[in-house]
């Protein structure tokens, strides 16, 4: 775990603190009842329950939350998986790369890991798809390009998925959708992504609320853009972001955020 990664991770946590106790006013029943929460990689604690695995998106499924979102990673014989780290260290303990392991052995040894194919016919048109392209060569970037294209021709783009990635530069590789459908997502550059938002006419990005503001979803609102903010975590800075006009809410608590939002409108405040 780098040094980078360590402080943007303390930062989060600081900010949740932080936005957690200060109260928000109710935002409405009609923006609960269009609140699109995205489950980051499903509801894991990767003890009993593993991040992108089927287990992970079905407890999301049933629990009525709008999307999840998860993770392309490609085999040796350059099938897509998903999985968000190139290697099997953190989530598996086990000292491999994904791209070096045919499907087969990895499904031998690692079955909870699901095809991209498993994830689209088990869930595609009933939750709607968030899908990061990971920063990586593509060995056979033509091949993939097809793969990718005949496992979403069952689906609308902007519909039922989008494709998101920290790297817009990967969007390059699929030509198969429209330029809506493509959401960069920042981390610390979100101005320059921002422009490079509405310059390409895409369908909208992605960042942490802390620094997604007002001025900047004014301007993509201008341009009939949406913008997704992750993550949050409690009822206030659920509140904060539908009352700022928020369209995605990405959430690693996404069941318990859709159940705050099912219970206020049942109470019918």
């Amino acid at each position: 775990m780098n040094t980078n990664f360590l402080i943007e991770k303390l930062f989060q946590e600081v900010a949740d603190l932080f936005y957690e106790k200060i109260p928000r006013p109710f935002p409405g029943r009609d923006q609960l009842k269009q609140c699109k929460i995205i489950s980051h990689r499903g509801e894991h604690d990767n003890k009993t329950v593993f991040e992108n695995t089927m287990q992970a998106f079905e407890r999301v499924y049933e629990a009525g939350v709008w999307g999840i979102e998860f993770d392309i990673r490609w085999t040796r014989d350059l099938h897509p998986v998903v999985f968000h780290d190139r290697d099997l260290r953190r989530v598996f303990k086990y000292d491999s790369e994904i791209k070096k392991l045919t499907l087969a052995e990895l499904k031998t040894h690692f079955d909870l890991i699901p095809t991209l194919s498993e994830v689209i016919q088990k869930y595609g048109r009933k939750m709607h798809f968030m899908v990061e392209i990971k920063e990586e060569v593509y060995p056979n970037p033509g091949y993939q390009h097809g793969v990718l294209k005949e496992l979403f021709q069952q689906l609308t783009p902007q519909v039922d998925f989008h494709f998101i990635s920290l790297n817009p530069e990967m969007f390059l590789l699929i030509n198969f959708v429209p330029s809506s459908t493509f959401v960069p997502s920042a981390r610390l550059n979100v101005k320059p992504l921002s422009d490079l938002t509405r310059i390409k006419k895409y369908g909208g990005m992605a960042g942490h609320y802390f620094f997604i503001t007002d001025t900047l979803l004014k301007k993509h609102r201008l341009q009939n853009q949406c913008v997704g903010t992750g993550y949050i975590r409690s009822k206030n800075c659920l509140f904060r972001e539908l009352n700022r006009g928020v369209e995605w809410l990405f959430s690693n608590n996404a069941v318990e955020l859709q159940g705050i939002c099912s219970s206020l409108l049942k109470s019918n405040p």
